[in-house]
């Protein structure tokens, strides 16, 4: 049973027997793994904050053929969203980043466009110039690189800005001039075409609105 060591972010974690956690996280090698981390509950563990939500690692982790979950031996914190979760909108953004790449995304595929779309929104993100230019960007393109990207029944406006967004990284964008409503009409139906893909609400686009 080789060892590995992936980039990874961490999407989610569940509470696993008494002291375990399962973790979903995203690699730049492999694609969206599952993996039981031991002890990851107790107050002395090998994880330490990578195992929060959307922060940067270097997973180390055994791999199995045929065997679903991986087993985590530790992870190397390169980058905490610890800044973002305090700001409330930002946090509400990274579980919808997150909730996105863990519904998108199967396992077990590598991904390496959606892997540096994560790392280039959380970027903008940490920049604080508000959340709405992000991510409507990162819906944008995650339906794009998970293949159903159509034809919208959306305004003008917002279709030029779409346009845009496909041509640009999010970087070269003018976020200050963004709200609540620049090109709503866009994300909602983002939101509504991942939603019929997925078949299934997802949770975090009704925080957004509460926004």
């Amino acid at each position: 049973m080789p060892s590995k060591v992936s980039e990874a972010f961490t999407l989610r974690t569940y509470p696993y027997r008494e002291a375990d956690l399962v973790v979903s996280f995203l690699t730049r090698d492999q694609g969206r793994l599952r993996g039981i981390a031991r002890s990851a509950r107790r107050q002395k563990n090998s994880f330490g904050s990578g195992l929060e939500r959307l922060s940067l690692v270097q997973m180390h982790y055994y791999q199995k053929e045929n065997v679903e979950l991986v087993r985590l031996n530790s992870c190397d914190l390169v980058e905490s969203q610890f800044s973002l979760a305090s700001d409330y909108p930002s946090g509400v953004a990274l579980d919808y980043i997150a909730e996105l790449s863990e519904q998108l995304l199967p396992s077990h595929e590598p991904n390496e466009k959606f892997f540096r779309l994560l790392g280039s929104v959380l970027d903008q993100l940490r920049r604080k110039e508000g959340v709405w230019l992000p991510i409507t960007y990162f819906s944008l393109w995650a339906v794009r690189l998970s293949g159903f990207l159509e034809e919208m029944r959306i305004e003008d406006e917002s279709l030029a800005i779409a346009k845009e967004m496909l041509t640009k990284p999010v970087s070269q964008l003018d976020a200050a001039a963004w709200t609540k409503e620049t090109a709503q009409d866009l994300r909602r139906a983002l939101i509504r075409s991942m939603e019929i893909h997925i078949e299934r609400r997802l949770l975090t686009a009704r925080a957004l609105e509460t926004l």
